[in-house]
């Protein structure tokens, strides 16, 4: 694995000394699982449709501190939310959103935003699902980077992904990141009922420190592009050409209960319909991906407007990210940042997802001193922009996006912490246990 500021030593104590205490085991015992929070430079809302993506990591995330529990419970407390969770790997766990059975969570976890607990109990019904017996509970305590929960950075799977890898781990399962993209579907897809495809955590699971990881969705094949710096072997600060800008909204909303997000799916698919039978295979399953390009330039004329706009931005972002992996590999950043923003405008005007403060942090940055592109980072429902920007204008360019906001919407920066409203990131690694 490549380096990686984070997690500090302090913060890997900080965890495993909660875990002491809440277990009564030595802090020697105690793993820690850490996934990182992903970005999306390229390849925005396509990967449901088996679309071409491009992902990486950063330098903040999700820790949860564990040890096994030497019998089949299962005890989390959490460092965001109040209460704790509790379950047994012996319960057949079943679909959350097809079950009105109450969740074990105590006291009221079923307040807090997207039910923090159910990710844990998401990844026992994966791993059952896919035959695994497990006899080990867990004993943890999992807490998220500061001022990061509900940030567009996908830290629901980065959640699925740590509750995965502590299970196994607790176990002795060994599974390959390859498999634990599958199990970690099934939490989002099948436990939680949301239909989005498999960019997050594979970009969770797969990505290496200071590479851009690229992904065909329809084919699983993936890859890993160092950038030309990394492949110089100059990863000092000074040498540096980019870092990596979050600006908050300081919106939150859990994406389970945006039906916009659903709905775009569903509507990418029913394009998919029109178009394969208008070149007679409408025997083959609704994805955009199967629909070749030429003819998609051949029949598009035949979609409605708003399933004209979702296929134009599945076809647009595909070829955004080809010529963004060439940008890339070749350093070339401008070009890069270009593509992103016009990834951008497309997830405003073809997929029409965002809100108003979302795309005002979209605008802002792309006047930013210093700044090669920006775009949401997920949905623009909530949570925050990403921008690439040049590393000796990072400084600079914070400060400005700060105070830009604060004129559009002071009521939302207010709620906001000063340290982490426009964070300054790097590039992250791999989810792994320590």
């Amino acid at each position: 694995m490549g380096t990686s500021s984070w997690p500090s030593e302090t913060e890997l104590n900080q965890v495993k000394k909660v875990v002491s205490e809440l277990s009564g085991r030595g802090m020697h015992e105690v793993r820690v699982v850490v996934s990182p929070y992903r970005i999306c430079p390229l390849g925005a809302h396509i990967d449901h449709q088996g679309g071409t993506v491009s992902a990486m990591t950063i330098n903040r995330g999700i820790l949860l501190g564990f040890v096994a529990s030497g019998d089949p419970q299962v005890l989390i407390q959490s460092g965001q939310f109040q209460g704790e969770v509790r379950f047994r790997v012996d319960e057949v766990q079943r679909s959350k959103h097809a079950t009105t059975t109450p969740a074990k969570v105590f006291p009221n976890d079923s307040s807090e935003e997207c039910n923090w607990g159910s990710y844990g109990r998401g990844a026992l019904y994966a791993l059952q699902r896919a035959g695994k017996q497990l006899t080990q509970g867990i004993i943890g305590f999992i807490c998220g980077s500061e001022g990061l929960d509900s940030s567009g950075l996908s830290s629901s799977a980065a959640a699925g992904v740590a509750y995965l890898l502590a299970l196994e781990s607790a176990n002795n399962i060994s599974v390959s990141p390859t498999d634990n993209i599958e199990l970690d579907r099934l939490i989002e897809n099948e436990y939680l009922g949301l239909r989005n495809g498999i960019l997050d955590q594979s970009a969770i699971l797969l990505s290496r420190h200071g590479c851009l990881t690229y992904m065909n969705c329809k084919t699983k094949e993936h890859k890993l592009i160092p950038s030309p710096r990394l492949q110089m072997h100059e990863e000092s600060e000074e040498l540096r050409a980019y870092r990596i800008l979050l600006a908050f909204s300081g919106l939150k909303q859990c994406l389970t209960t945006n039906p916009g997000y659903n709905h775009r799916v569903a509507e990418c698919r029913e394009a998919a319909k029109v178009l394969l039978d208008s070149c007679g295979k409408s025997q083959i399953e609704p994805l955009l991906c199967n629909v070749e390009p030429e003819v998609y330039e051949a029949h598009k004329h035949k979609l409605k407007p708003i399933l004209a706009r979702r296929a134009e931005h599945y076809f647009s972002e595909n070829a955004r990210v080809t010529k963004g992996l060439e940008a890339w590999a070749s350093g070339k950043w401008k070009e890069f940042g270009v593509l992103i923003s016009a990834s951008g405008l497309s997830s405003i005007c073809n997929y029409e997802c965002g809100s108003e403060p979302l795309i005002q942090l979209y605008e802002i940055l792309l006047r930013t001193p210093g700044v090669f592109g920006a775009r949401f980072s997920g949905a623009g429902f909530r949570g925050c922009c990403l921008a690439f920007v040049e590393s000796k204008h990072a400084e600079e360019a914070a400060s400005f996006v700060k105070n830009e906001y604060h004129k559009l919407q002071p009521d939302l920066a207010n709620h906001l912490q000063k340290t982490t409203q426009v964070l300054i990131c790097d590039a992250g690694d791999c989810a792994h246990v320590i």
